[in-house]
């Protein structure tokens, strides 16, 4: 996975990568590529401070020596990192992956028609999330002054990545031939979030201490009266402390998706959306359309906020694809009457005020609607058997929808997110598609969604009516058609996700339901009902040979763009890196050449 950052500050970001890390995740920070004379120099011996600022000076010396500036900052940074499965590299084939990705990225010499832009990677020790990765150091500008291009940079990273993942062997990101992806969290975010809820959590407690014995949530207790920092005079140590049990604590974008999701799955249309969310505890707030205060674009939640924090607002894309308003529209009617009442609701919440006409998600439901659903899903269960897995549209509506029955589950008994969270969180990544899917109204699947509606109405605490547990039945089998399909579409890493964690986590919500119903085994029982003890909790999900399903595609497919890819690779370096000078490289402005004025310049590389 590449994540590319621009900045203008080449000793700062050396320094960091030979330091020793925001939580000593650091170790034994070493070169491992760049041009010859850094290796010469440096070889693989572990990089102190001074020999990073060194490195730093020769990487940045064409920029100083021509006095040319880039928008954005002349540093380009990247990170490439492997998964934690796939343990680590030999710095030497770090090196080759290192070479070849410059060379896809066009920083080299292109053949030796082009001067070269300096470079360095750096690799100190795995990631905090046990990932192997190595970070490259580029300068933008060539040694003849020239600019190198990063139109696209971003793009060309990620077709780069996928290049190499063939050429290695390594393991490919599924997202892109599945065509789904998930936002991640990056490190700036997540602590950012943790030092503003430590920093709000702090203050709270400094503000009550005269009122309490101790002072909880601190290290240690402080009695009445005693002084009490605040929160910019405490030692950077002590900050960190608080920011890391935050960071421990989780991350609100995470529950606020399961919110957001479930309330989605469960409403019948936009208005009842809007209400189920505020019935959450989500403050909503509706982008409008310029100039109008009807017509709604988009909307942001967050959660609501303790005594002293400020709310975090997320918008929909920010919490999954699948949960922008466009896409939730696409599964609501679209009438007149149904759009006027969402713009109410959407300013109501917006200004604070109640909600303007209650619907359904007020009603309790019975144990008699529990049953007639069970039914309808069992028989939504036999149809899909008729869908081919590979059918990639119907199969990521069905994961989205019973993601958020799940979710709505969740949001409706577990006091904090559990099994029924994590299922619903992990069957999401099947539905988060590039491109929109098959409306459910036009699939049929009415059922998931009536699932959803009463699951939003369960009793909290796990208990719920006797047919809770009936419906994690089909719930089981909605699952295992998704697996189906990922193991089908070659998504190993989804399938395995499916077939192990997820399974166990609702495995043990139906042992949960049926230890409350039946405290002793009965006389009898069957060994589908045996099934839902300890031992079914550690089964894998099977391949059923009622769905009919082709084989999966043999050898691995590449798009167009990643052959080039390869193709560029290959033709730089057939064999290894070619043999270079130890001595620094020569700047001379070759920009003269060709124009007596360099504000002329006005080519792709400018």
């Amino acid at each position: 996975m590449p994540n590319v950052v621009r900045g203008d500050r080449m000793a700062g970001l050396l320094v960091y990568l030979a330091g020793p890390g925001r939580t000593n995740e650091h170790t034994e920070p070493h070169l491992v590529a760049g041009d010859q004379a850094l290796l010469a120099w440096y070889g693989d011996n572990e990089l102190d401070r001074d020999s990073a600022l060194a490195i730093a000076r020769h990487l940045d010396r064409p920029s100083k020596a021509f006095g040319v500036e880039i928008p954005g900052g002349h540093v380009w940074h990247c990170s490439l990192s492997l998964s934690a499965e796939e343990g680590m590299l030999s710095d030497e084939r770090w090196q080759e992956i290192a070479g070849d990705f410059v060379t896809a990225m066009g920083f080299d010499d292109n053949q030796g028609t082009k001067a070269a832009c300096r470079w360095a990677a750096v690799r100190h020790g795995v990631s905090g999330n046990g990932n192997d990765h190595v970070h490259l150091a580029v300068n933008l500008v060539r040694e003849d002054g020239t600019k190198a291009s990063v139109h696209n940079d971003f793009k060309t990273a990620q077709a780069a990545s996928r290049a190499l993942e063939v050429k290695y062997g390594l393991q490919r990101l599924e997202s892109v031939t599945a065509q789904r992806s998930t936002r991640g969290f990056k490190p700036a975010e997540r602590e950012a979030q943790a030092r503003a809820r430590a920093q709000s959590k702090h203050e709270r407690l400094r503000a009550t201490r005269a009122t309490e014995t101790t002072v909880p949530g601190l290290p240690e207790g402080l009695p009445v009266g005693a002084p009490v920092l605040a929160w910019e005079q405490l030692s950077g140590a002590q900050r960190q402390q608080r920011i890391a049990e935050q960071l421990r604590a989780g991350q609100p974008r995470e529950a606020l998706a399961l919110r957001v999701r479930a309330a989605a799955t469960a409403a019948a249309d936009e208005g009842e959306f809007v209400r189920r969310m505020r019935r959450s505890g989500l403050l909503v707030r509706a982008r409008f359309a310029e100039g109008t205060t009807d017509v709604v674009t988009g909307y942001s939640v967050a959660a609501r906020p303790e005594h002293g924090e400020r709310p975090i607002w997320y918008g929909g894309g920010h919490l999954g694809r699948d949960l922008t308003l466009p896409r939730l529209r696409s599964e609501w009617e679209d009438t007149p009457t149904g759009a006027s009442a969402a713009a109410a609701e959407w300013t109501a919440a917006k200004r604070g005020r109640r909600v303007v006409a209650a619907g359904r998600e007020t009603r309790e439901v019975t144990g008699q609607e529990w049953a007639e659903q069970d039914a309808k899903l069992r028989e939504l269960v036999d149809r899909l058997r008729q869908v081919p897995v590979d059918d990639r549209d119907t199969w990521a509506t069905v994961a989205r929808q019973t993601a958020g029955a799940l979710a709505a589950w969740s949001t409706a008994t577990e006091a904090v997110p559990g099994d029924l969270a994590a299922a619903a969180e992990a069957l999401s990544r099947s539905a988060q598609t590039y491109r929109r899917t098959t409306p459910p109204a036009r699939l049929g699947t009415h059922a998931i969604t009536g699932l959803a509606m009463l699951a939003a109405s369960a009793s909290r605490g796990g208990q719920g009516p006797i047919g809770q547990a009936a419906l994690i039945s089909s719930v089981l089998r909605l699952t295992q058609a998704v697996y189906d399909h990922a193991v089908v579409s070659e998504q190993h890493r989804q399938a395995r996700l499916l077939a192990g964690e997820t399974r166990a986590q609702l495995m043990r919500v139906r042992a949960a339901h049926s230890a409350t119903q039946h405290p002793t085994p009965r006389p009898g029982r069957g060994a589908s009902e045996a099934a839902s003890g300890p031992v079914a909790a550690t089964a894998t999900l099977e391949r059923p040979a009622s769905y009919a399903q082709p084989e999966p595609a043999a050898g691995a497919q590449v798009s167009a763009e990643v052959q080039e890819m390869l193709e560029r690779m290959n033709a730089a370096f057939p064999q290894a890196p070619r043999p270079g000078s130890p001595l620094p490289s020569k700047l001379a402005d070759e920009r003269a050449k060709h124009h007596t004025d360099p504000a002329a310049d006005r080519g792709q590389e400018r």
